[in-house]
């Protein structure tokens, strides 16, 4: 039996050396190696280790860890995000619900913290839902317009 650590080295020699791109598989692909998870176990990693779906093109997508730097990387690769997978931002008060296709919300709420931004407390995202704590009822405003005008391009 593996510790978490090993899981996480192994799953993460996985995903640099094959294109993996749903759960189920890489749960078939730790099997096959000797390592007996369940899929939930495998989500928890994913979510850990930050892991993104990035587009490989004919609508195929596969796992890797986020690659992420400067604050001008970081607004680079978000902005690309959001226009690829964020369908909707909305507000409430000082809280954001920002909606994304299936499985994006964990890559683009990592960006979004490594933005290290005063006016974001934080953030907490599902397989399609982030949600954004803003510091204040205005800096809500603000970033809902900043978002909303990253999504649109």
């Amino acid at each position: 039996m593996l510790s978490k650590d090993q899981r996480h080295k192994r799953i993460q020699e996985i995903i640099a050396s094959e294109s993996i791109a749903t759960q189920a598989e890489l749960v078939g692909r730790l099997r096959e190696g000797g390592v007996n998870v369940t899929q939930a176990t495998v989500s928890r990693d994913i979510n850990e280790l930050r892991l993104v779906r990035l587009p490989v093109g004919k609508g195929r997508h596969r796992y890797s860890l986020a690659q992420v730097g400067h604050h001008d990387n970081v607004l680079g690769e978000l902005t690309q995000l959001f226009q690829s997978f964020v369908t909707d931002v909305d507000r409430g008060e000082n809280v954001l619900v920002i909606r994304t296709a299936d499985g994006h919300a964990t890559g683009v709420a990592l960006l979004l913290d490594r933005l290290r931004r005063d006016d974001i407390v934080g953030t907490i995202a599902g397989e399609d839902t982030i949600f954004v704590v803003a510091r204040t009822v205005q800096d809500g405003e603000t970033l809902m317009e900043e978002l909303n005008e990253l999504m649109l391009g």
